[in-house]
This record gives C-alpha cells, structure tokens and sequence, in this order.
C-alpha cells in the first residue's frame, strides 16, 4: 500500500458539475484515464467537463465518461495573462463545484481559483498547495509507480472509489471509415495486414531507435506478411519518417505530420501491428488494444509503460538506464544493443506469426 497523505474528504451529494484539469500530451492523455472513470464512478450524476490543450482534445472527445472538452487555446485565445482571465471568466460562467487537476503545474490551480470553484484537489506540486483546498503529497514514492497509479492514488487518497486500470477505447463505425477512406488513397486493401510504425517521440533523440532498424524490420515484415507499412507522427516526426523511408528497400506510406489527431486514432485502430518509440502513439495503440512493440531507451517502463495485453517491451537494463535525458551523454547502448532481429521477433509473436 502506498502511503499517501491522507487529506480532506469529498462529499458525493455535494458535487453536480466536476472540471478535470487534462495533461498535455498524448501519452499522459492516456493514462490518466483510469482516474477519470474513477471520477465518474464516484459522482454518477455529475457532469464532467475536461480542459484541454487542442492537440490532445480528441482522445477526451471519445472517452466515455467525459461530457464536455474544453479547448484551452494557447497559444491563441488563452494566451498570456489577458488569456488566462478570459479563460477563467469562461470556466466561472459554467459554474463548476469542483476541479481535479490531473496537471501538475500551478498554471492549473491559479485558473481554477480565479474561475471561483470552491472546491479544488491535486497534488501539492509546483508551489501551488495554498491554492488547492483539497491537497495531496506528492512523495518520492508515488514518483515511482507507473502513471496510471499515479493518478489514481490521488483520487484514492480524496476519498474516491476505486476502478479498474485497463484502458479501452473503443471507436464507431463513423472513426473507423475515416481510415478506410485515407488507406483507399494508398490502395490498401481491407484483408492487408497493415504495420503502424512511430519513428520519432516528442522528448528527444535518446528515447529514438534508429531510423535504418525500423527501415529493416518494415522491410522484413513486408517480404514475410506482404505487410503494407505505415510511418506516423507528427509534423516534428516527419525528418525521421523520411529517413526510415529512404532506408527502406519498400515503398511505405508515410503520413507522418499529415493527418489530425483524429485520423490518427482511426488509423492506429486499423493496424493488426504497431512498432514504436515510447510514445504518445505507442500509449495510443495500446489503449486500442492493437498488438504492440514498444522500444524503451532512456526512459523508464516501470513508470511509463503502455497499457493493454497485448504489448512487448523491449528494453535492455545497462547501468545507466533509465537516465530520463534527452540527448545520450555516452554511447547510446541502451538503443544500439537493440537489434533488428529483436524487434523483429517481438513483432512476429505478438502479432500471432510464425
């Protein structure tokens, strides 16, 4: 049992109209969203709103227990202190009981306090535990645990109720022809078995496999599966997307930097396999449920693992793994001992090849 300090209790009957603070980025996204079903299990009745940056605001879109998304527009609307007023004019014209926020910063609890919701729980980071009137300690051992658990011992401690931690998302039929209609551009056939590969990853280099490997496993797959490759990411992925192409003997569709959000989850959900950095995408495809090859480097899978059943971790344990830089001060051997072959395996048994 973690011990987390025990803080000031909810009253259920209290509370109709809930804010949830969202995370910024993509994998964050996902695995905060145990501890949203744990806010919907505890308040049944209530309405749950979600405040989000816009890159992100799709997946809380097709989360089941949120009823509303809020587009934080900065830069843009919100920007600067001018901004973050009419932002919180916004918010109090709502009329909001109570904010949980999942981000950290105390960016958050100053727009839920000028907004005027009286009740406000988080963590106590960033400074900001005078503004929260419910506020949990971040100890070193909850730093620890995976994200999932992060987020859900929080609510735990406010007096929540416990839920599952698997993650599903589950798209419709509408979602799901938004893939069909970009593969038909690219001549991909319903019974192709279609490869999602994720070359790139947001924080920087050292969490980045080279872009000759994931050349090569593609290539291996394509000659064994008559597998159809698709390179993702976004606009900053497209320079690695490139090269993976330019190593590859094959011809791969790359929409790297060339779709939405949305098209994305509705292309991710068409793949039978996904190979990736750690990633947004990579938590993406796991909260799919598609079979996955997560390639770990310089972070940690203890804590930042993906979700699902159907996921193989590839990570080699040398001593100064996890550094959690963004640049390899040393030899990159916690990527370069990851072969070809290596990955290539995982993605044959977790996919069900021979």
């Amino acid at each position: 049992m973690l011990k987390v300090r025990e803080s000031k209790k909810l009253v259920p009957e209290r509370v109709e109209n809930i804010l949830v603070r969202g995370t910024n980025w993509i994998g964050d996204v996902i695995m905060t969203l145990p501890a949203i079903r744990s806010v919907g299990k505890t308040f049944p009745h209530a309405k749950i709103s979600v405040l989000a940056k816009p890159w992100v605001a799709e997946i809380y879109r097709i989360c089941p227990e949120v009823d509303e998304v809020i587009v934080y527009n900065r830069p843009g609307v919100h920007s600067g202190i001018t901004g973050i007023y009419k932002l919180a004019r916004e918010l109090k014209s709502k009329g909001f009981d109570m904010a949980i926020l999942f981000q950290n910063a105390i960016e958050a609890a100053i727009i839920a306090r000028l907004a005027g919701i009286p009740i406000r729980a988080g963590y106590n980071s960033d400074g900001r535990g005078l503004l929260l009137t419910h506020s949990v300690k971040r100890t070193k051992q909850i730093r620890k645990v995976h994200q999932v658990y992060y987020y859900l011992e929080m609510l735990k401690s406010l007096g929540f109720q416990s839920t599952e931690s698997d993650i599903r998302l589950k798209l419709n039929n509408d979602c799901l022809k938004i893939a069909d209609d970009i593969l038909g551009q690219y001549y991909v056939k319903k019974n192709d078995f279609l490869v999602g590969v994720a070359p790139g990853a947001a924080y920087g280099p050292a969490k980045m496999w080279f872009p000759e490997r994931f050349a090569a496993v593609a290539d291996k797959l394509a000659d064994n599966f008559s597998a159809r490759v698709v390179l993702f990411g976004s606009g900053g992925d497209s320079k690695r997307a490139d090269l993976v192409q330019k190593h590859s003997k094959n011809n791969l569709i790359n929409i790297a930097g060339k779709t939405s959000l949305r098209e994305v989850i509705a292309l991710i959900a068409r793949c039978n396999l996904f190979i990736s950095n750690d990633s947004g995408l990579m938590h993406l495809a796991g909260a799919l449920g598609i079979p996955l090859v997560a390639i770990f480097g310089s972070t940690n899978p203890v804590t930042t693992s993906p979700v699902g059943g159907k996921n193989i971790i590839i990570y080699k344990n040398v001593s100064c793994s996890p550094c959690l830089k963004k640049i390899c001060p040393a030899d990159f051997r916690c990527m370069d001992l990851i072969s070809v072959d290596d990955v290539y395996e995982a993605a044959r048994d977790v996919s069900g090849g021979t």
